[in-house]
């Protein structure tokens, strides 16, 4: 009784990291786009790249932990 919630909770959060892992990859790809078409980014720019792509492979790292994919949607 207690414990069947556990695993929709886990389904729930799982859900979450994947939507927040799709977000941070657009994002960095759209910063990444933007540094390599502008001639002289600027430093904040550039450290904002770096913390999104850490960001993002921090929540890449823990999906391959959690062992779940977009296929598990």
């Amino acid at each position: 009784m207690f414990f069947r919630r556990k695993g929709w909770l886990r389904k729930e959060f799982d859900e979450k990291l994947l939507n927040q892992l799709d977000q941070l990859r657009i994002d960095w790809n759209n910063q990444k786009s933007l540094i390599e078409k502008s001639f002289d980014p600027s430093d904040d720019v550039i450290c904002q790249a770096k913390l999104t792509e850490a960001k993002y492979f921090y929540l890449f790292k823990e999906a391959k932990k959690r062992n779940i994919n977009s296929s598990n949607r």
